[in-house]
């Protein structure tokens, strides 16, 4: 597997050597853990406990709750999704989601909130959630229903959320809901709701293409005191988009350890297999899609350790480079998967095969955290600014 990358300006020695160390581990450790569909739940939990004892979640967390980094280091966070997600999807998963579903508190939350979650999530004590998406709000946030409004000390919410991974088992969930009577995205707030907490029910677990915990939550009069608010009032949609600036360029890297893995299946498979006798990789339109898979691995690779990059050592904001990052990297994770499993032939679609694995995991990247459409459309908006500024 091509390593060049690791001694690119864009990644520090200490950087290189955490992809190596995680590599390590995960050979050692993710190799004795069920996959079936029935069993993800618990495996998540047993990941999440496996990852906080061998302290790789430290790195999902501020060093002053426990954290490696002061803030959460954008190309560490690569490096480890990518790094597992070439070995395991959903310790991929795992990992990413103790991430995402405590970054709006690390980003913006109460020192008492932080102490209070995040050291636990960092040891894997807690299990974290973030609760964005709706039945008929999902890239259009503007549009969520889920409300909250004020009694007394309190806050009461009401209304429904779905896709939310780690739904069932969280320990707590990053809600995002609008101030009752509110419009547009300037009146939703995040507000902390603890799993226990009465009103809050998980409606249907959702089964999909790749088995991962994920839910419905119905929220039925739920209340929380105010405290659980995380920051201001109305700025929650500020909080989202601040949040997924750092952890959607992750979701390209993790794509990227998908599309490497599956290009490393291809070239064994038809570097070792005889086909008009003469090992495959002899006949030109498979050495086309090897050359195919090699230039578009590389390329994710530049577009999503710049992204990081600029984020941890330029810029506040990289809504244009995360955008390109997780759009180029999971529209190429897709193809070079496929053209995998071409490689395969009929063995390529049986069940359980790597690449029949990679194809349902790859899938779902392209959707989540902004679907492609969505990217190319905050792309565009992004690279028409100096225009409009110009009129």
């Amino acid at each position: 597997m091509d390593s060049t990358y690791l001694d690119w300006p864009f990644l520090s020695p200490h950087h290189k050597q955490l992809a190596l160390d995680l590599n390590v581990w995960c050979a050692e450790n993710l190799n004795d853990l069920s996959h079936a569909r029935a069993d993800a739940d618990d495996v998540c939990r047993t990941l999440v406990s496996r990852l906080g004892r061998s302290g790789w979640l430290r790195y999902a967390v501020p060093k002053a709750y426990g954290g490696i980094h002061d803030k959460l280091d954008v190309r560490s966070l690569c490096l480890i999704r990518e790094t597992l997600a070439r070995h395991d999807g959903l310790a991929d998963f795992a990992f990413a989601m103790q991430g995402l579903g405590s970054g709006t508190l690390s980003l913006f939350g109460s020192e008492d909130q932080k102490s209070a979650y995040l050291t636990a999530v960092g040891r894997g004590d807690k299990i974290a959630a973030f609760a964005l998406s709706e039945p008929n709000a999902g890239s259009d946030v503007a549009a969520m229903s889920t409300c909250y409004r004020e009694d007394g000390d309190d806050l009461i919410l009401n209304g429904c959320k779905t896709w939310i991974s780690n739904g069932g088992i969280a320990d707590y969930y990053t809600v995002f809901a609008r101030i009752e009577g509110s419009n547009g995205t300037k009146g939703i707030s995040a507000i902390l709701v603890d799993a226990d907490t009465p009103g809050l029910e998980i409606a249907e677990k959702i089964e999909v293409t790749a088995p991962h915990p994920l839910a419905k939550l119905v929220f039925k009069d739920c209340r929380v005191p105010k405290s659980a608010l995380i920051g201001e009032a109305g700025r929650g949609f500020k909080y989202a988009m601040a949040t997924l600036d750092i952890f959607r360029t992750t979701v390209g890297a993790a794509s990227m350890g998908f599309a490497k893995r599956a290009m490393d299946e291809a070239a064994k498979r038809a570097t070792s297999r005889q086909m008009f006798g003469a090992p495959m990789t002899n006949l030109q339109i498979i050495q086309s899609k090897i050359g195919d898979m090699a230039l578009n691995i590389d390329a994710s690779a530049l577009l999503i350790y710049r992204a990081a990059w600029v984020k941890d050592c330029v810029a506040d904001r990289v809504t244009r480079e995360a955008a390109m990052a997780k759009l180029y990297a999971t529209e190429a994770a897709q193809k070079i998967i496929d053209d995998a499993i071409q490689i395969f032939g009929g063995q390529g679609v049986v069940f359980g095969e790597t690449v029949e694995k990679l194809y349902r995991e790859v899938r779902s990247l392209r959707i989540y955290e902004g679907a492609s459409e969505v990217q190319k459309i905050i792309i565009a908006g992004q690279a028409l600014i100096p225009y409009q500024l110009d009129q």
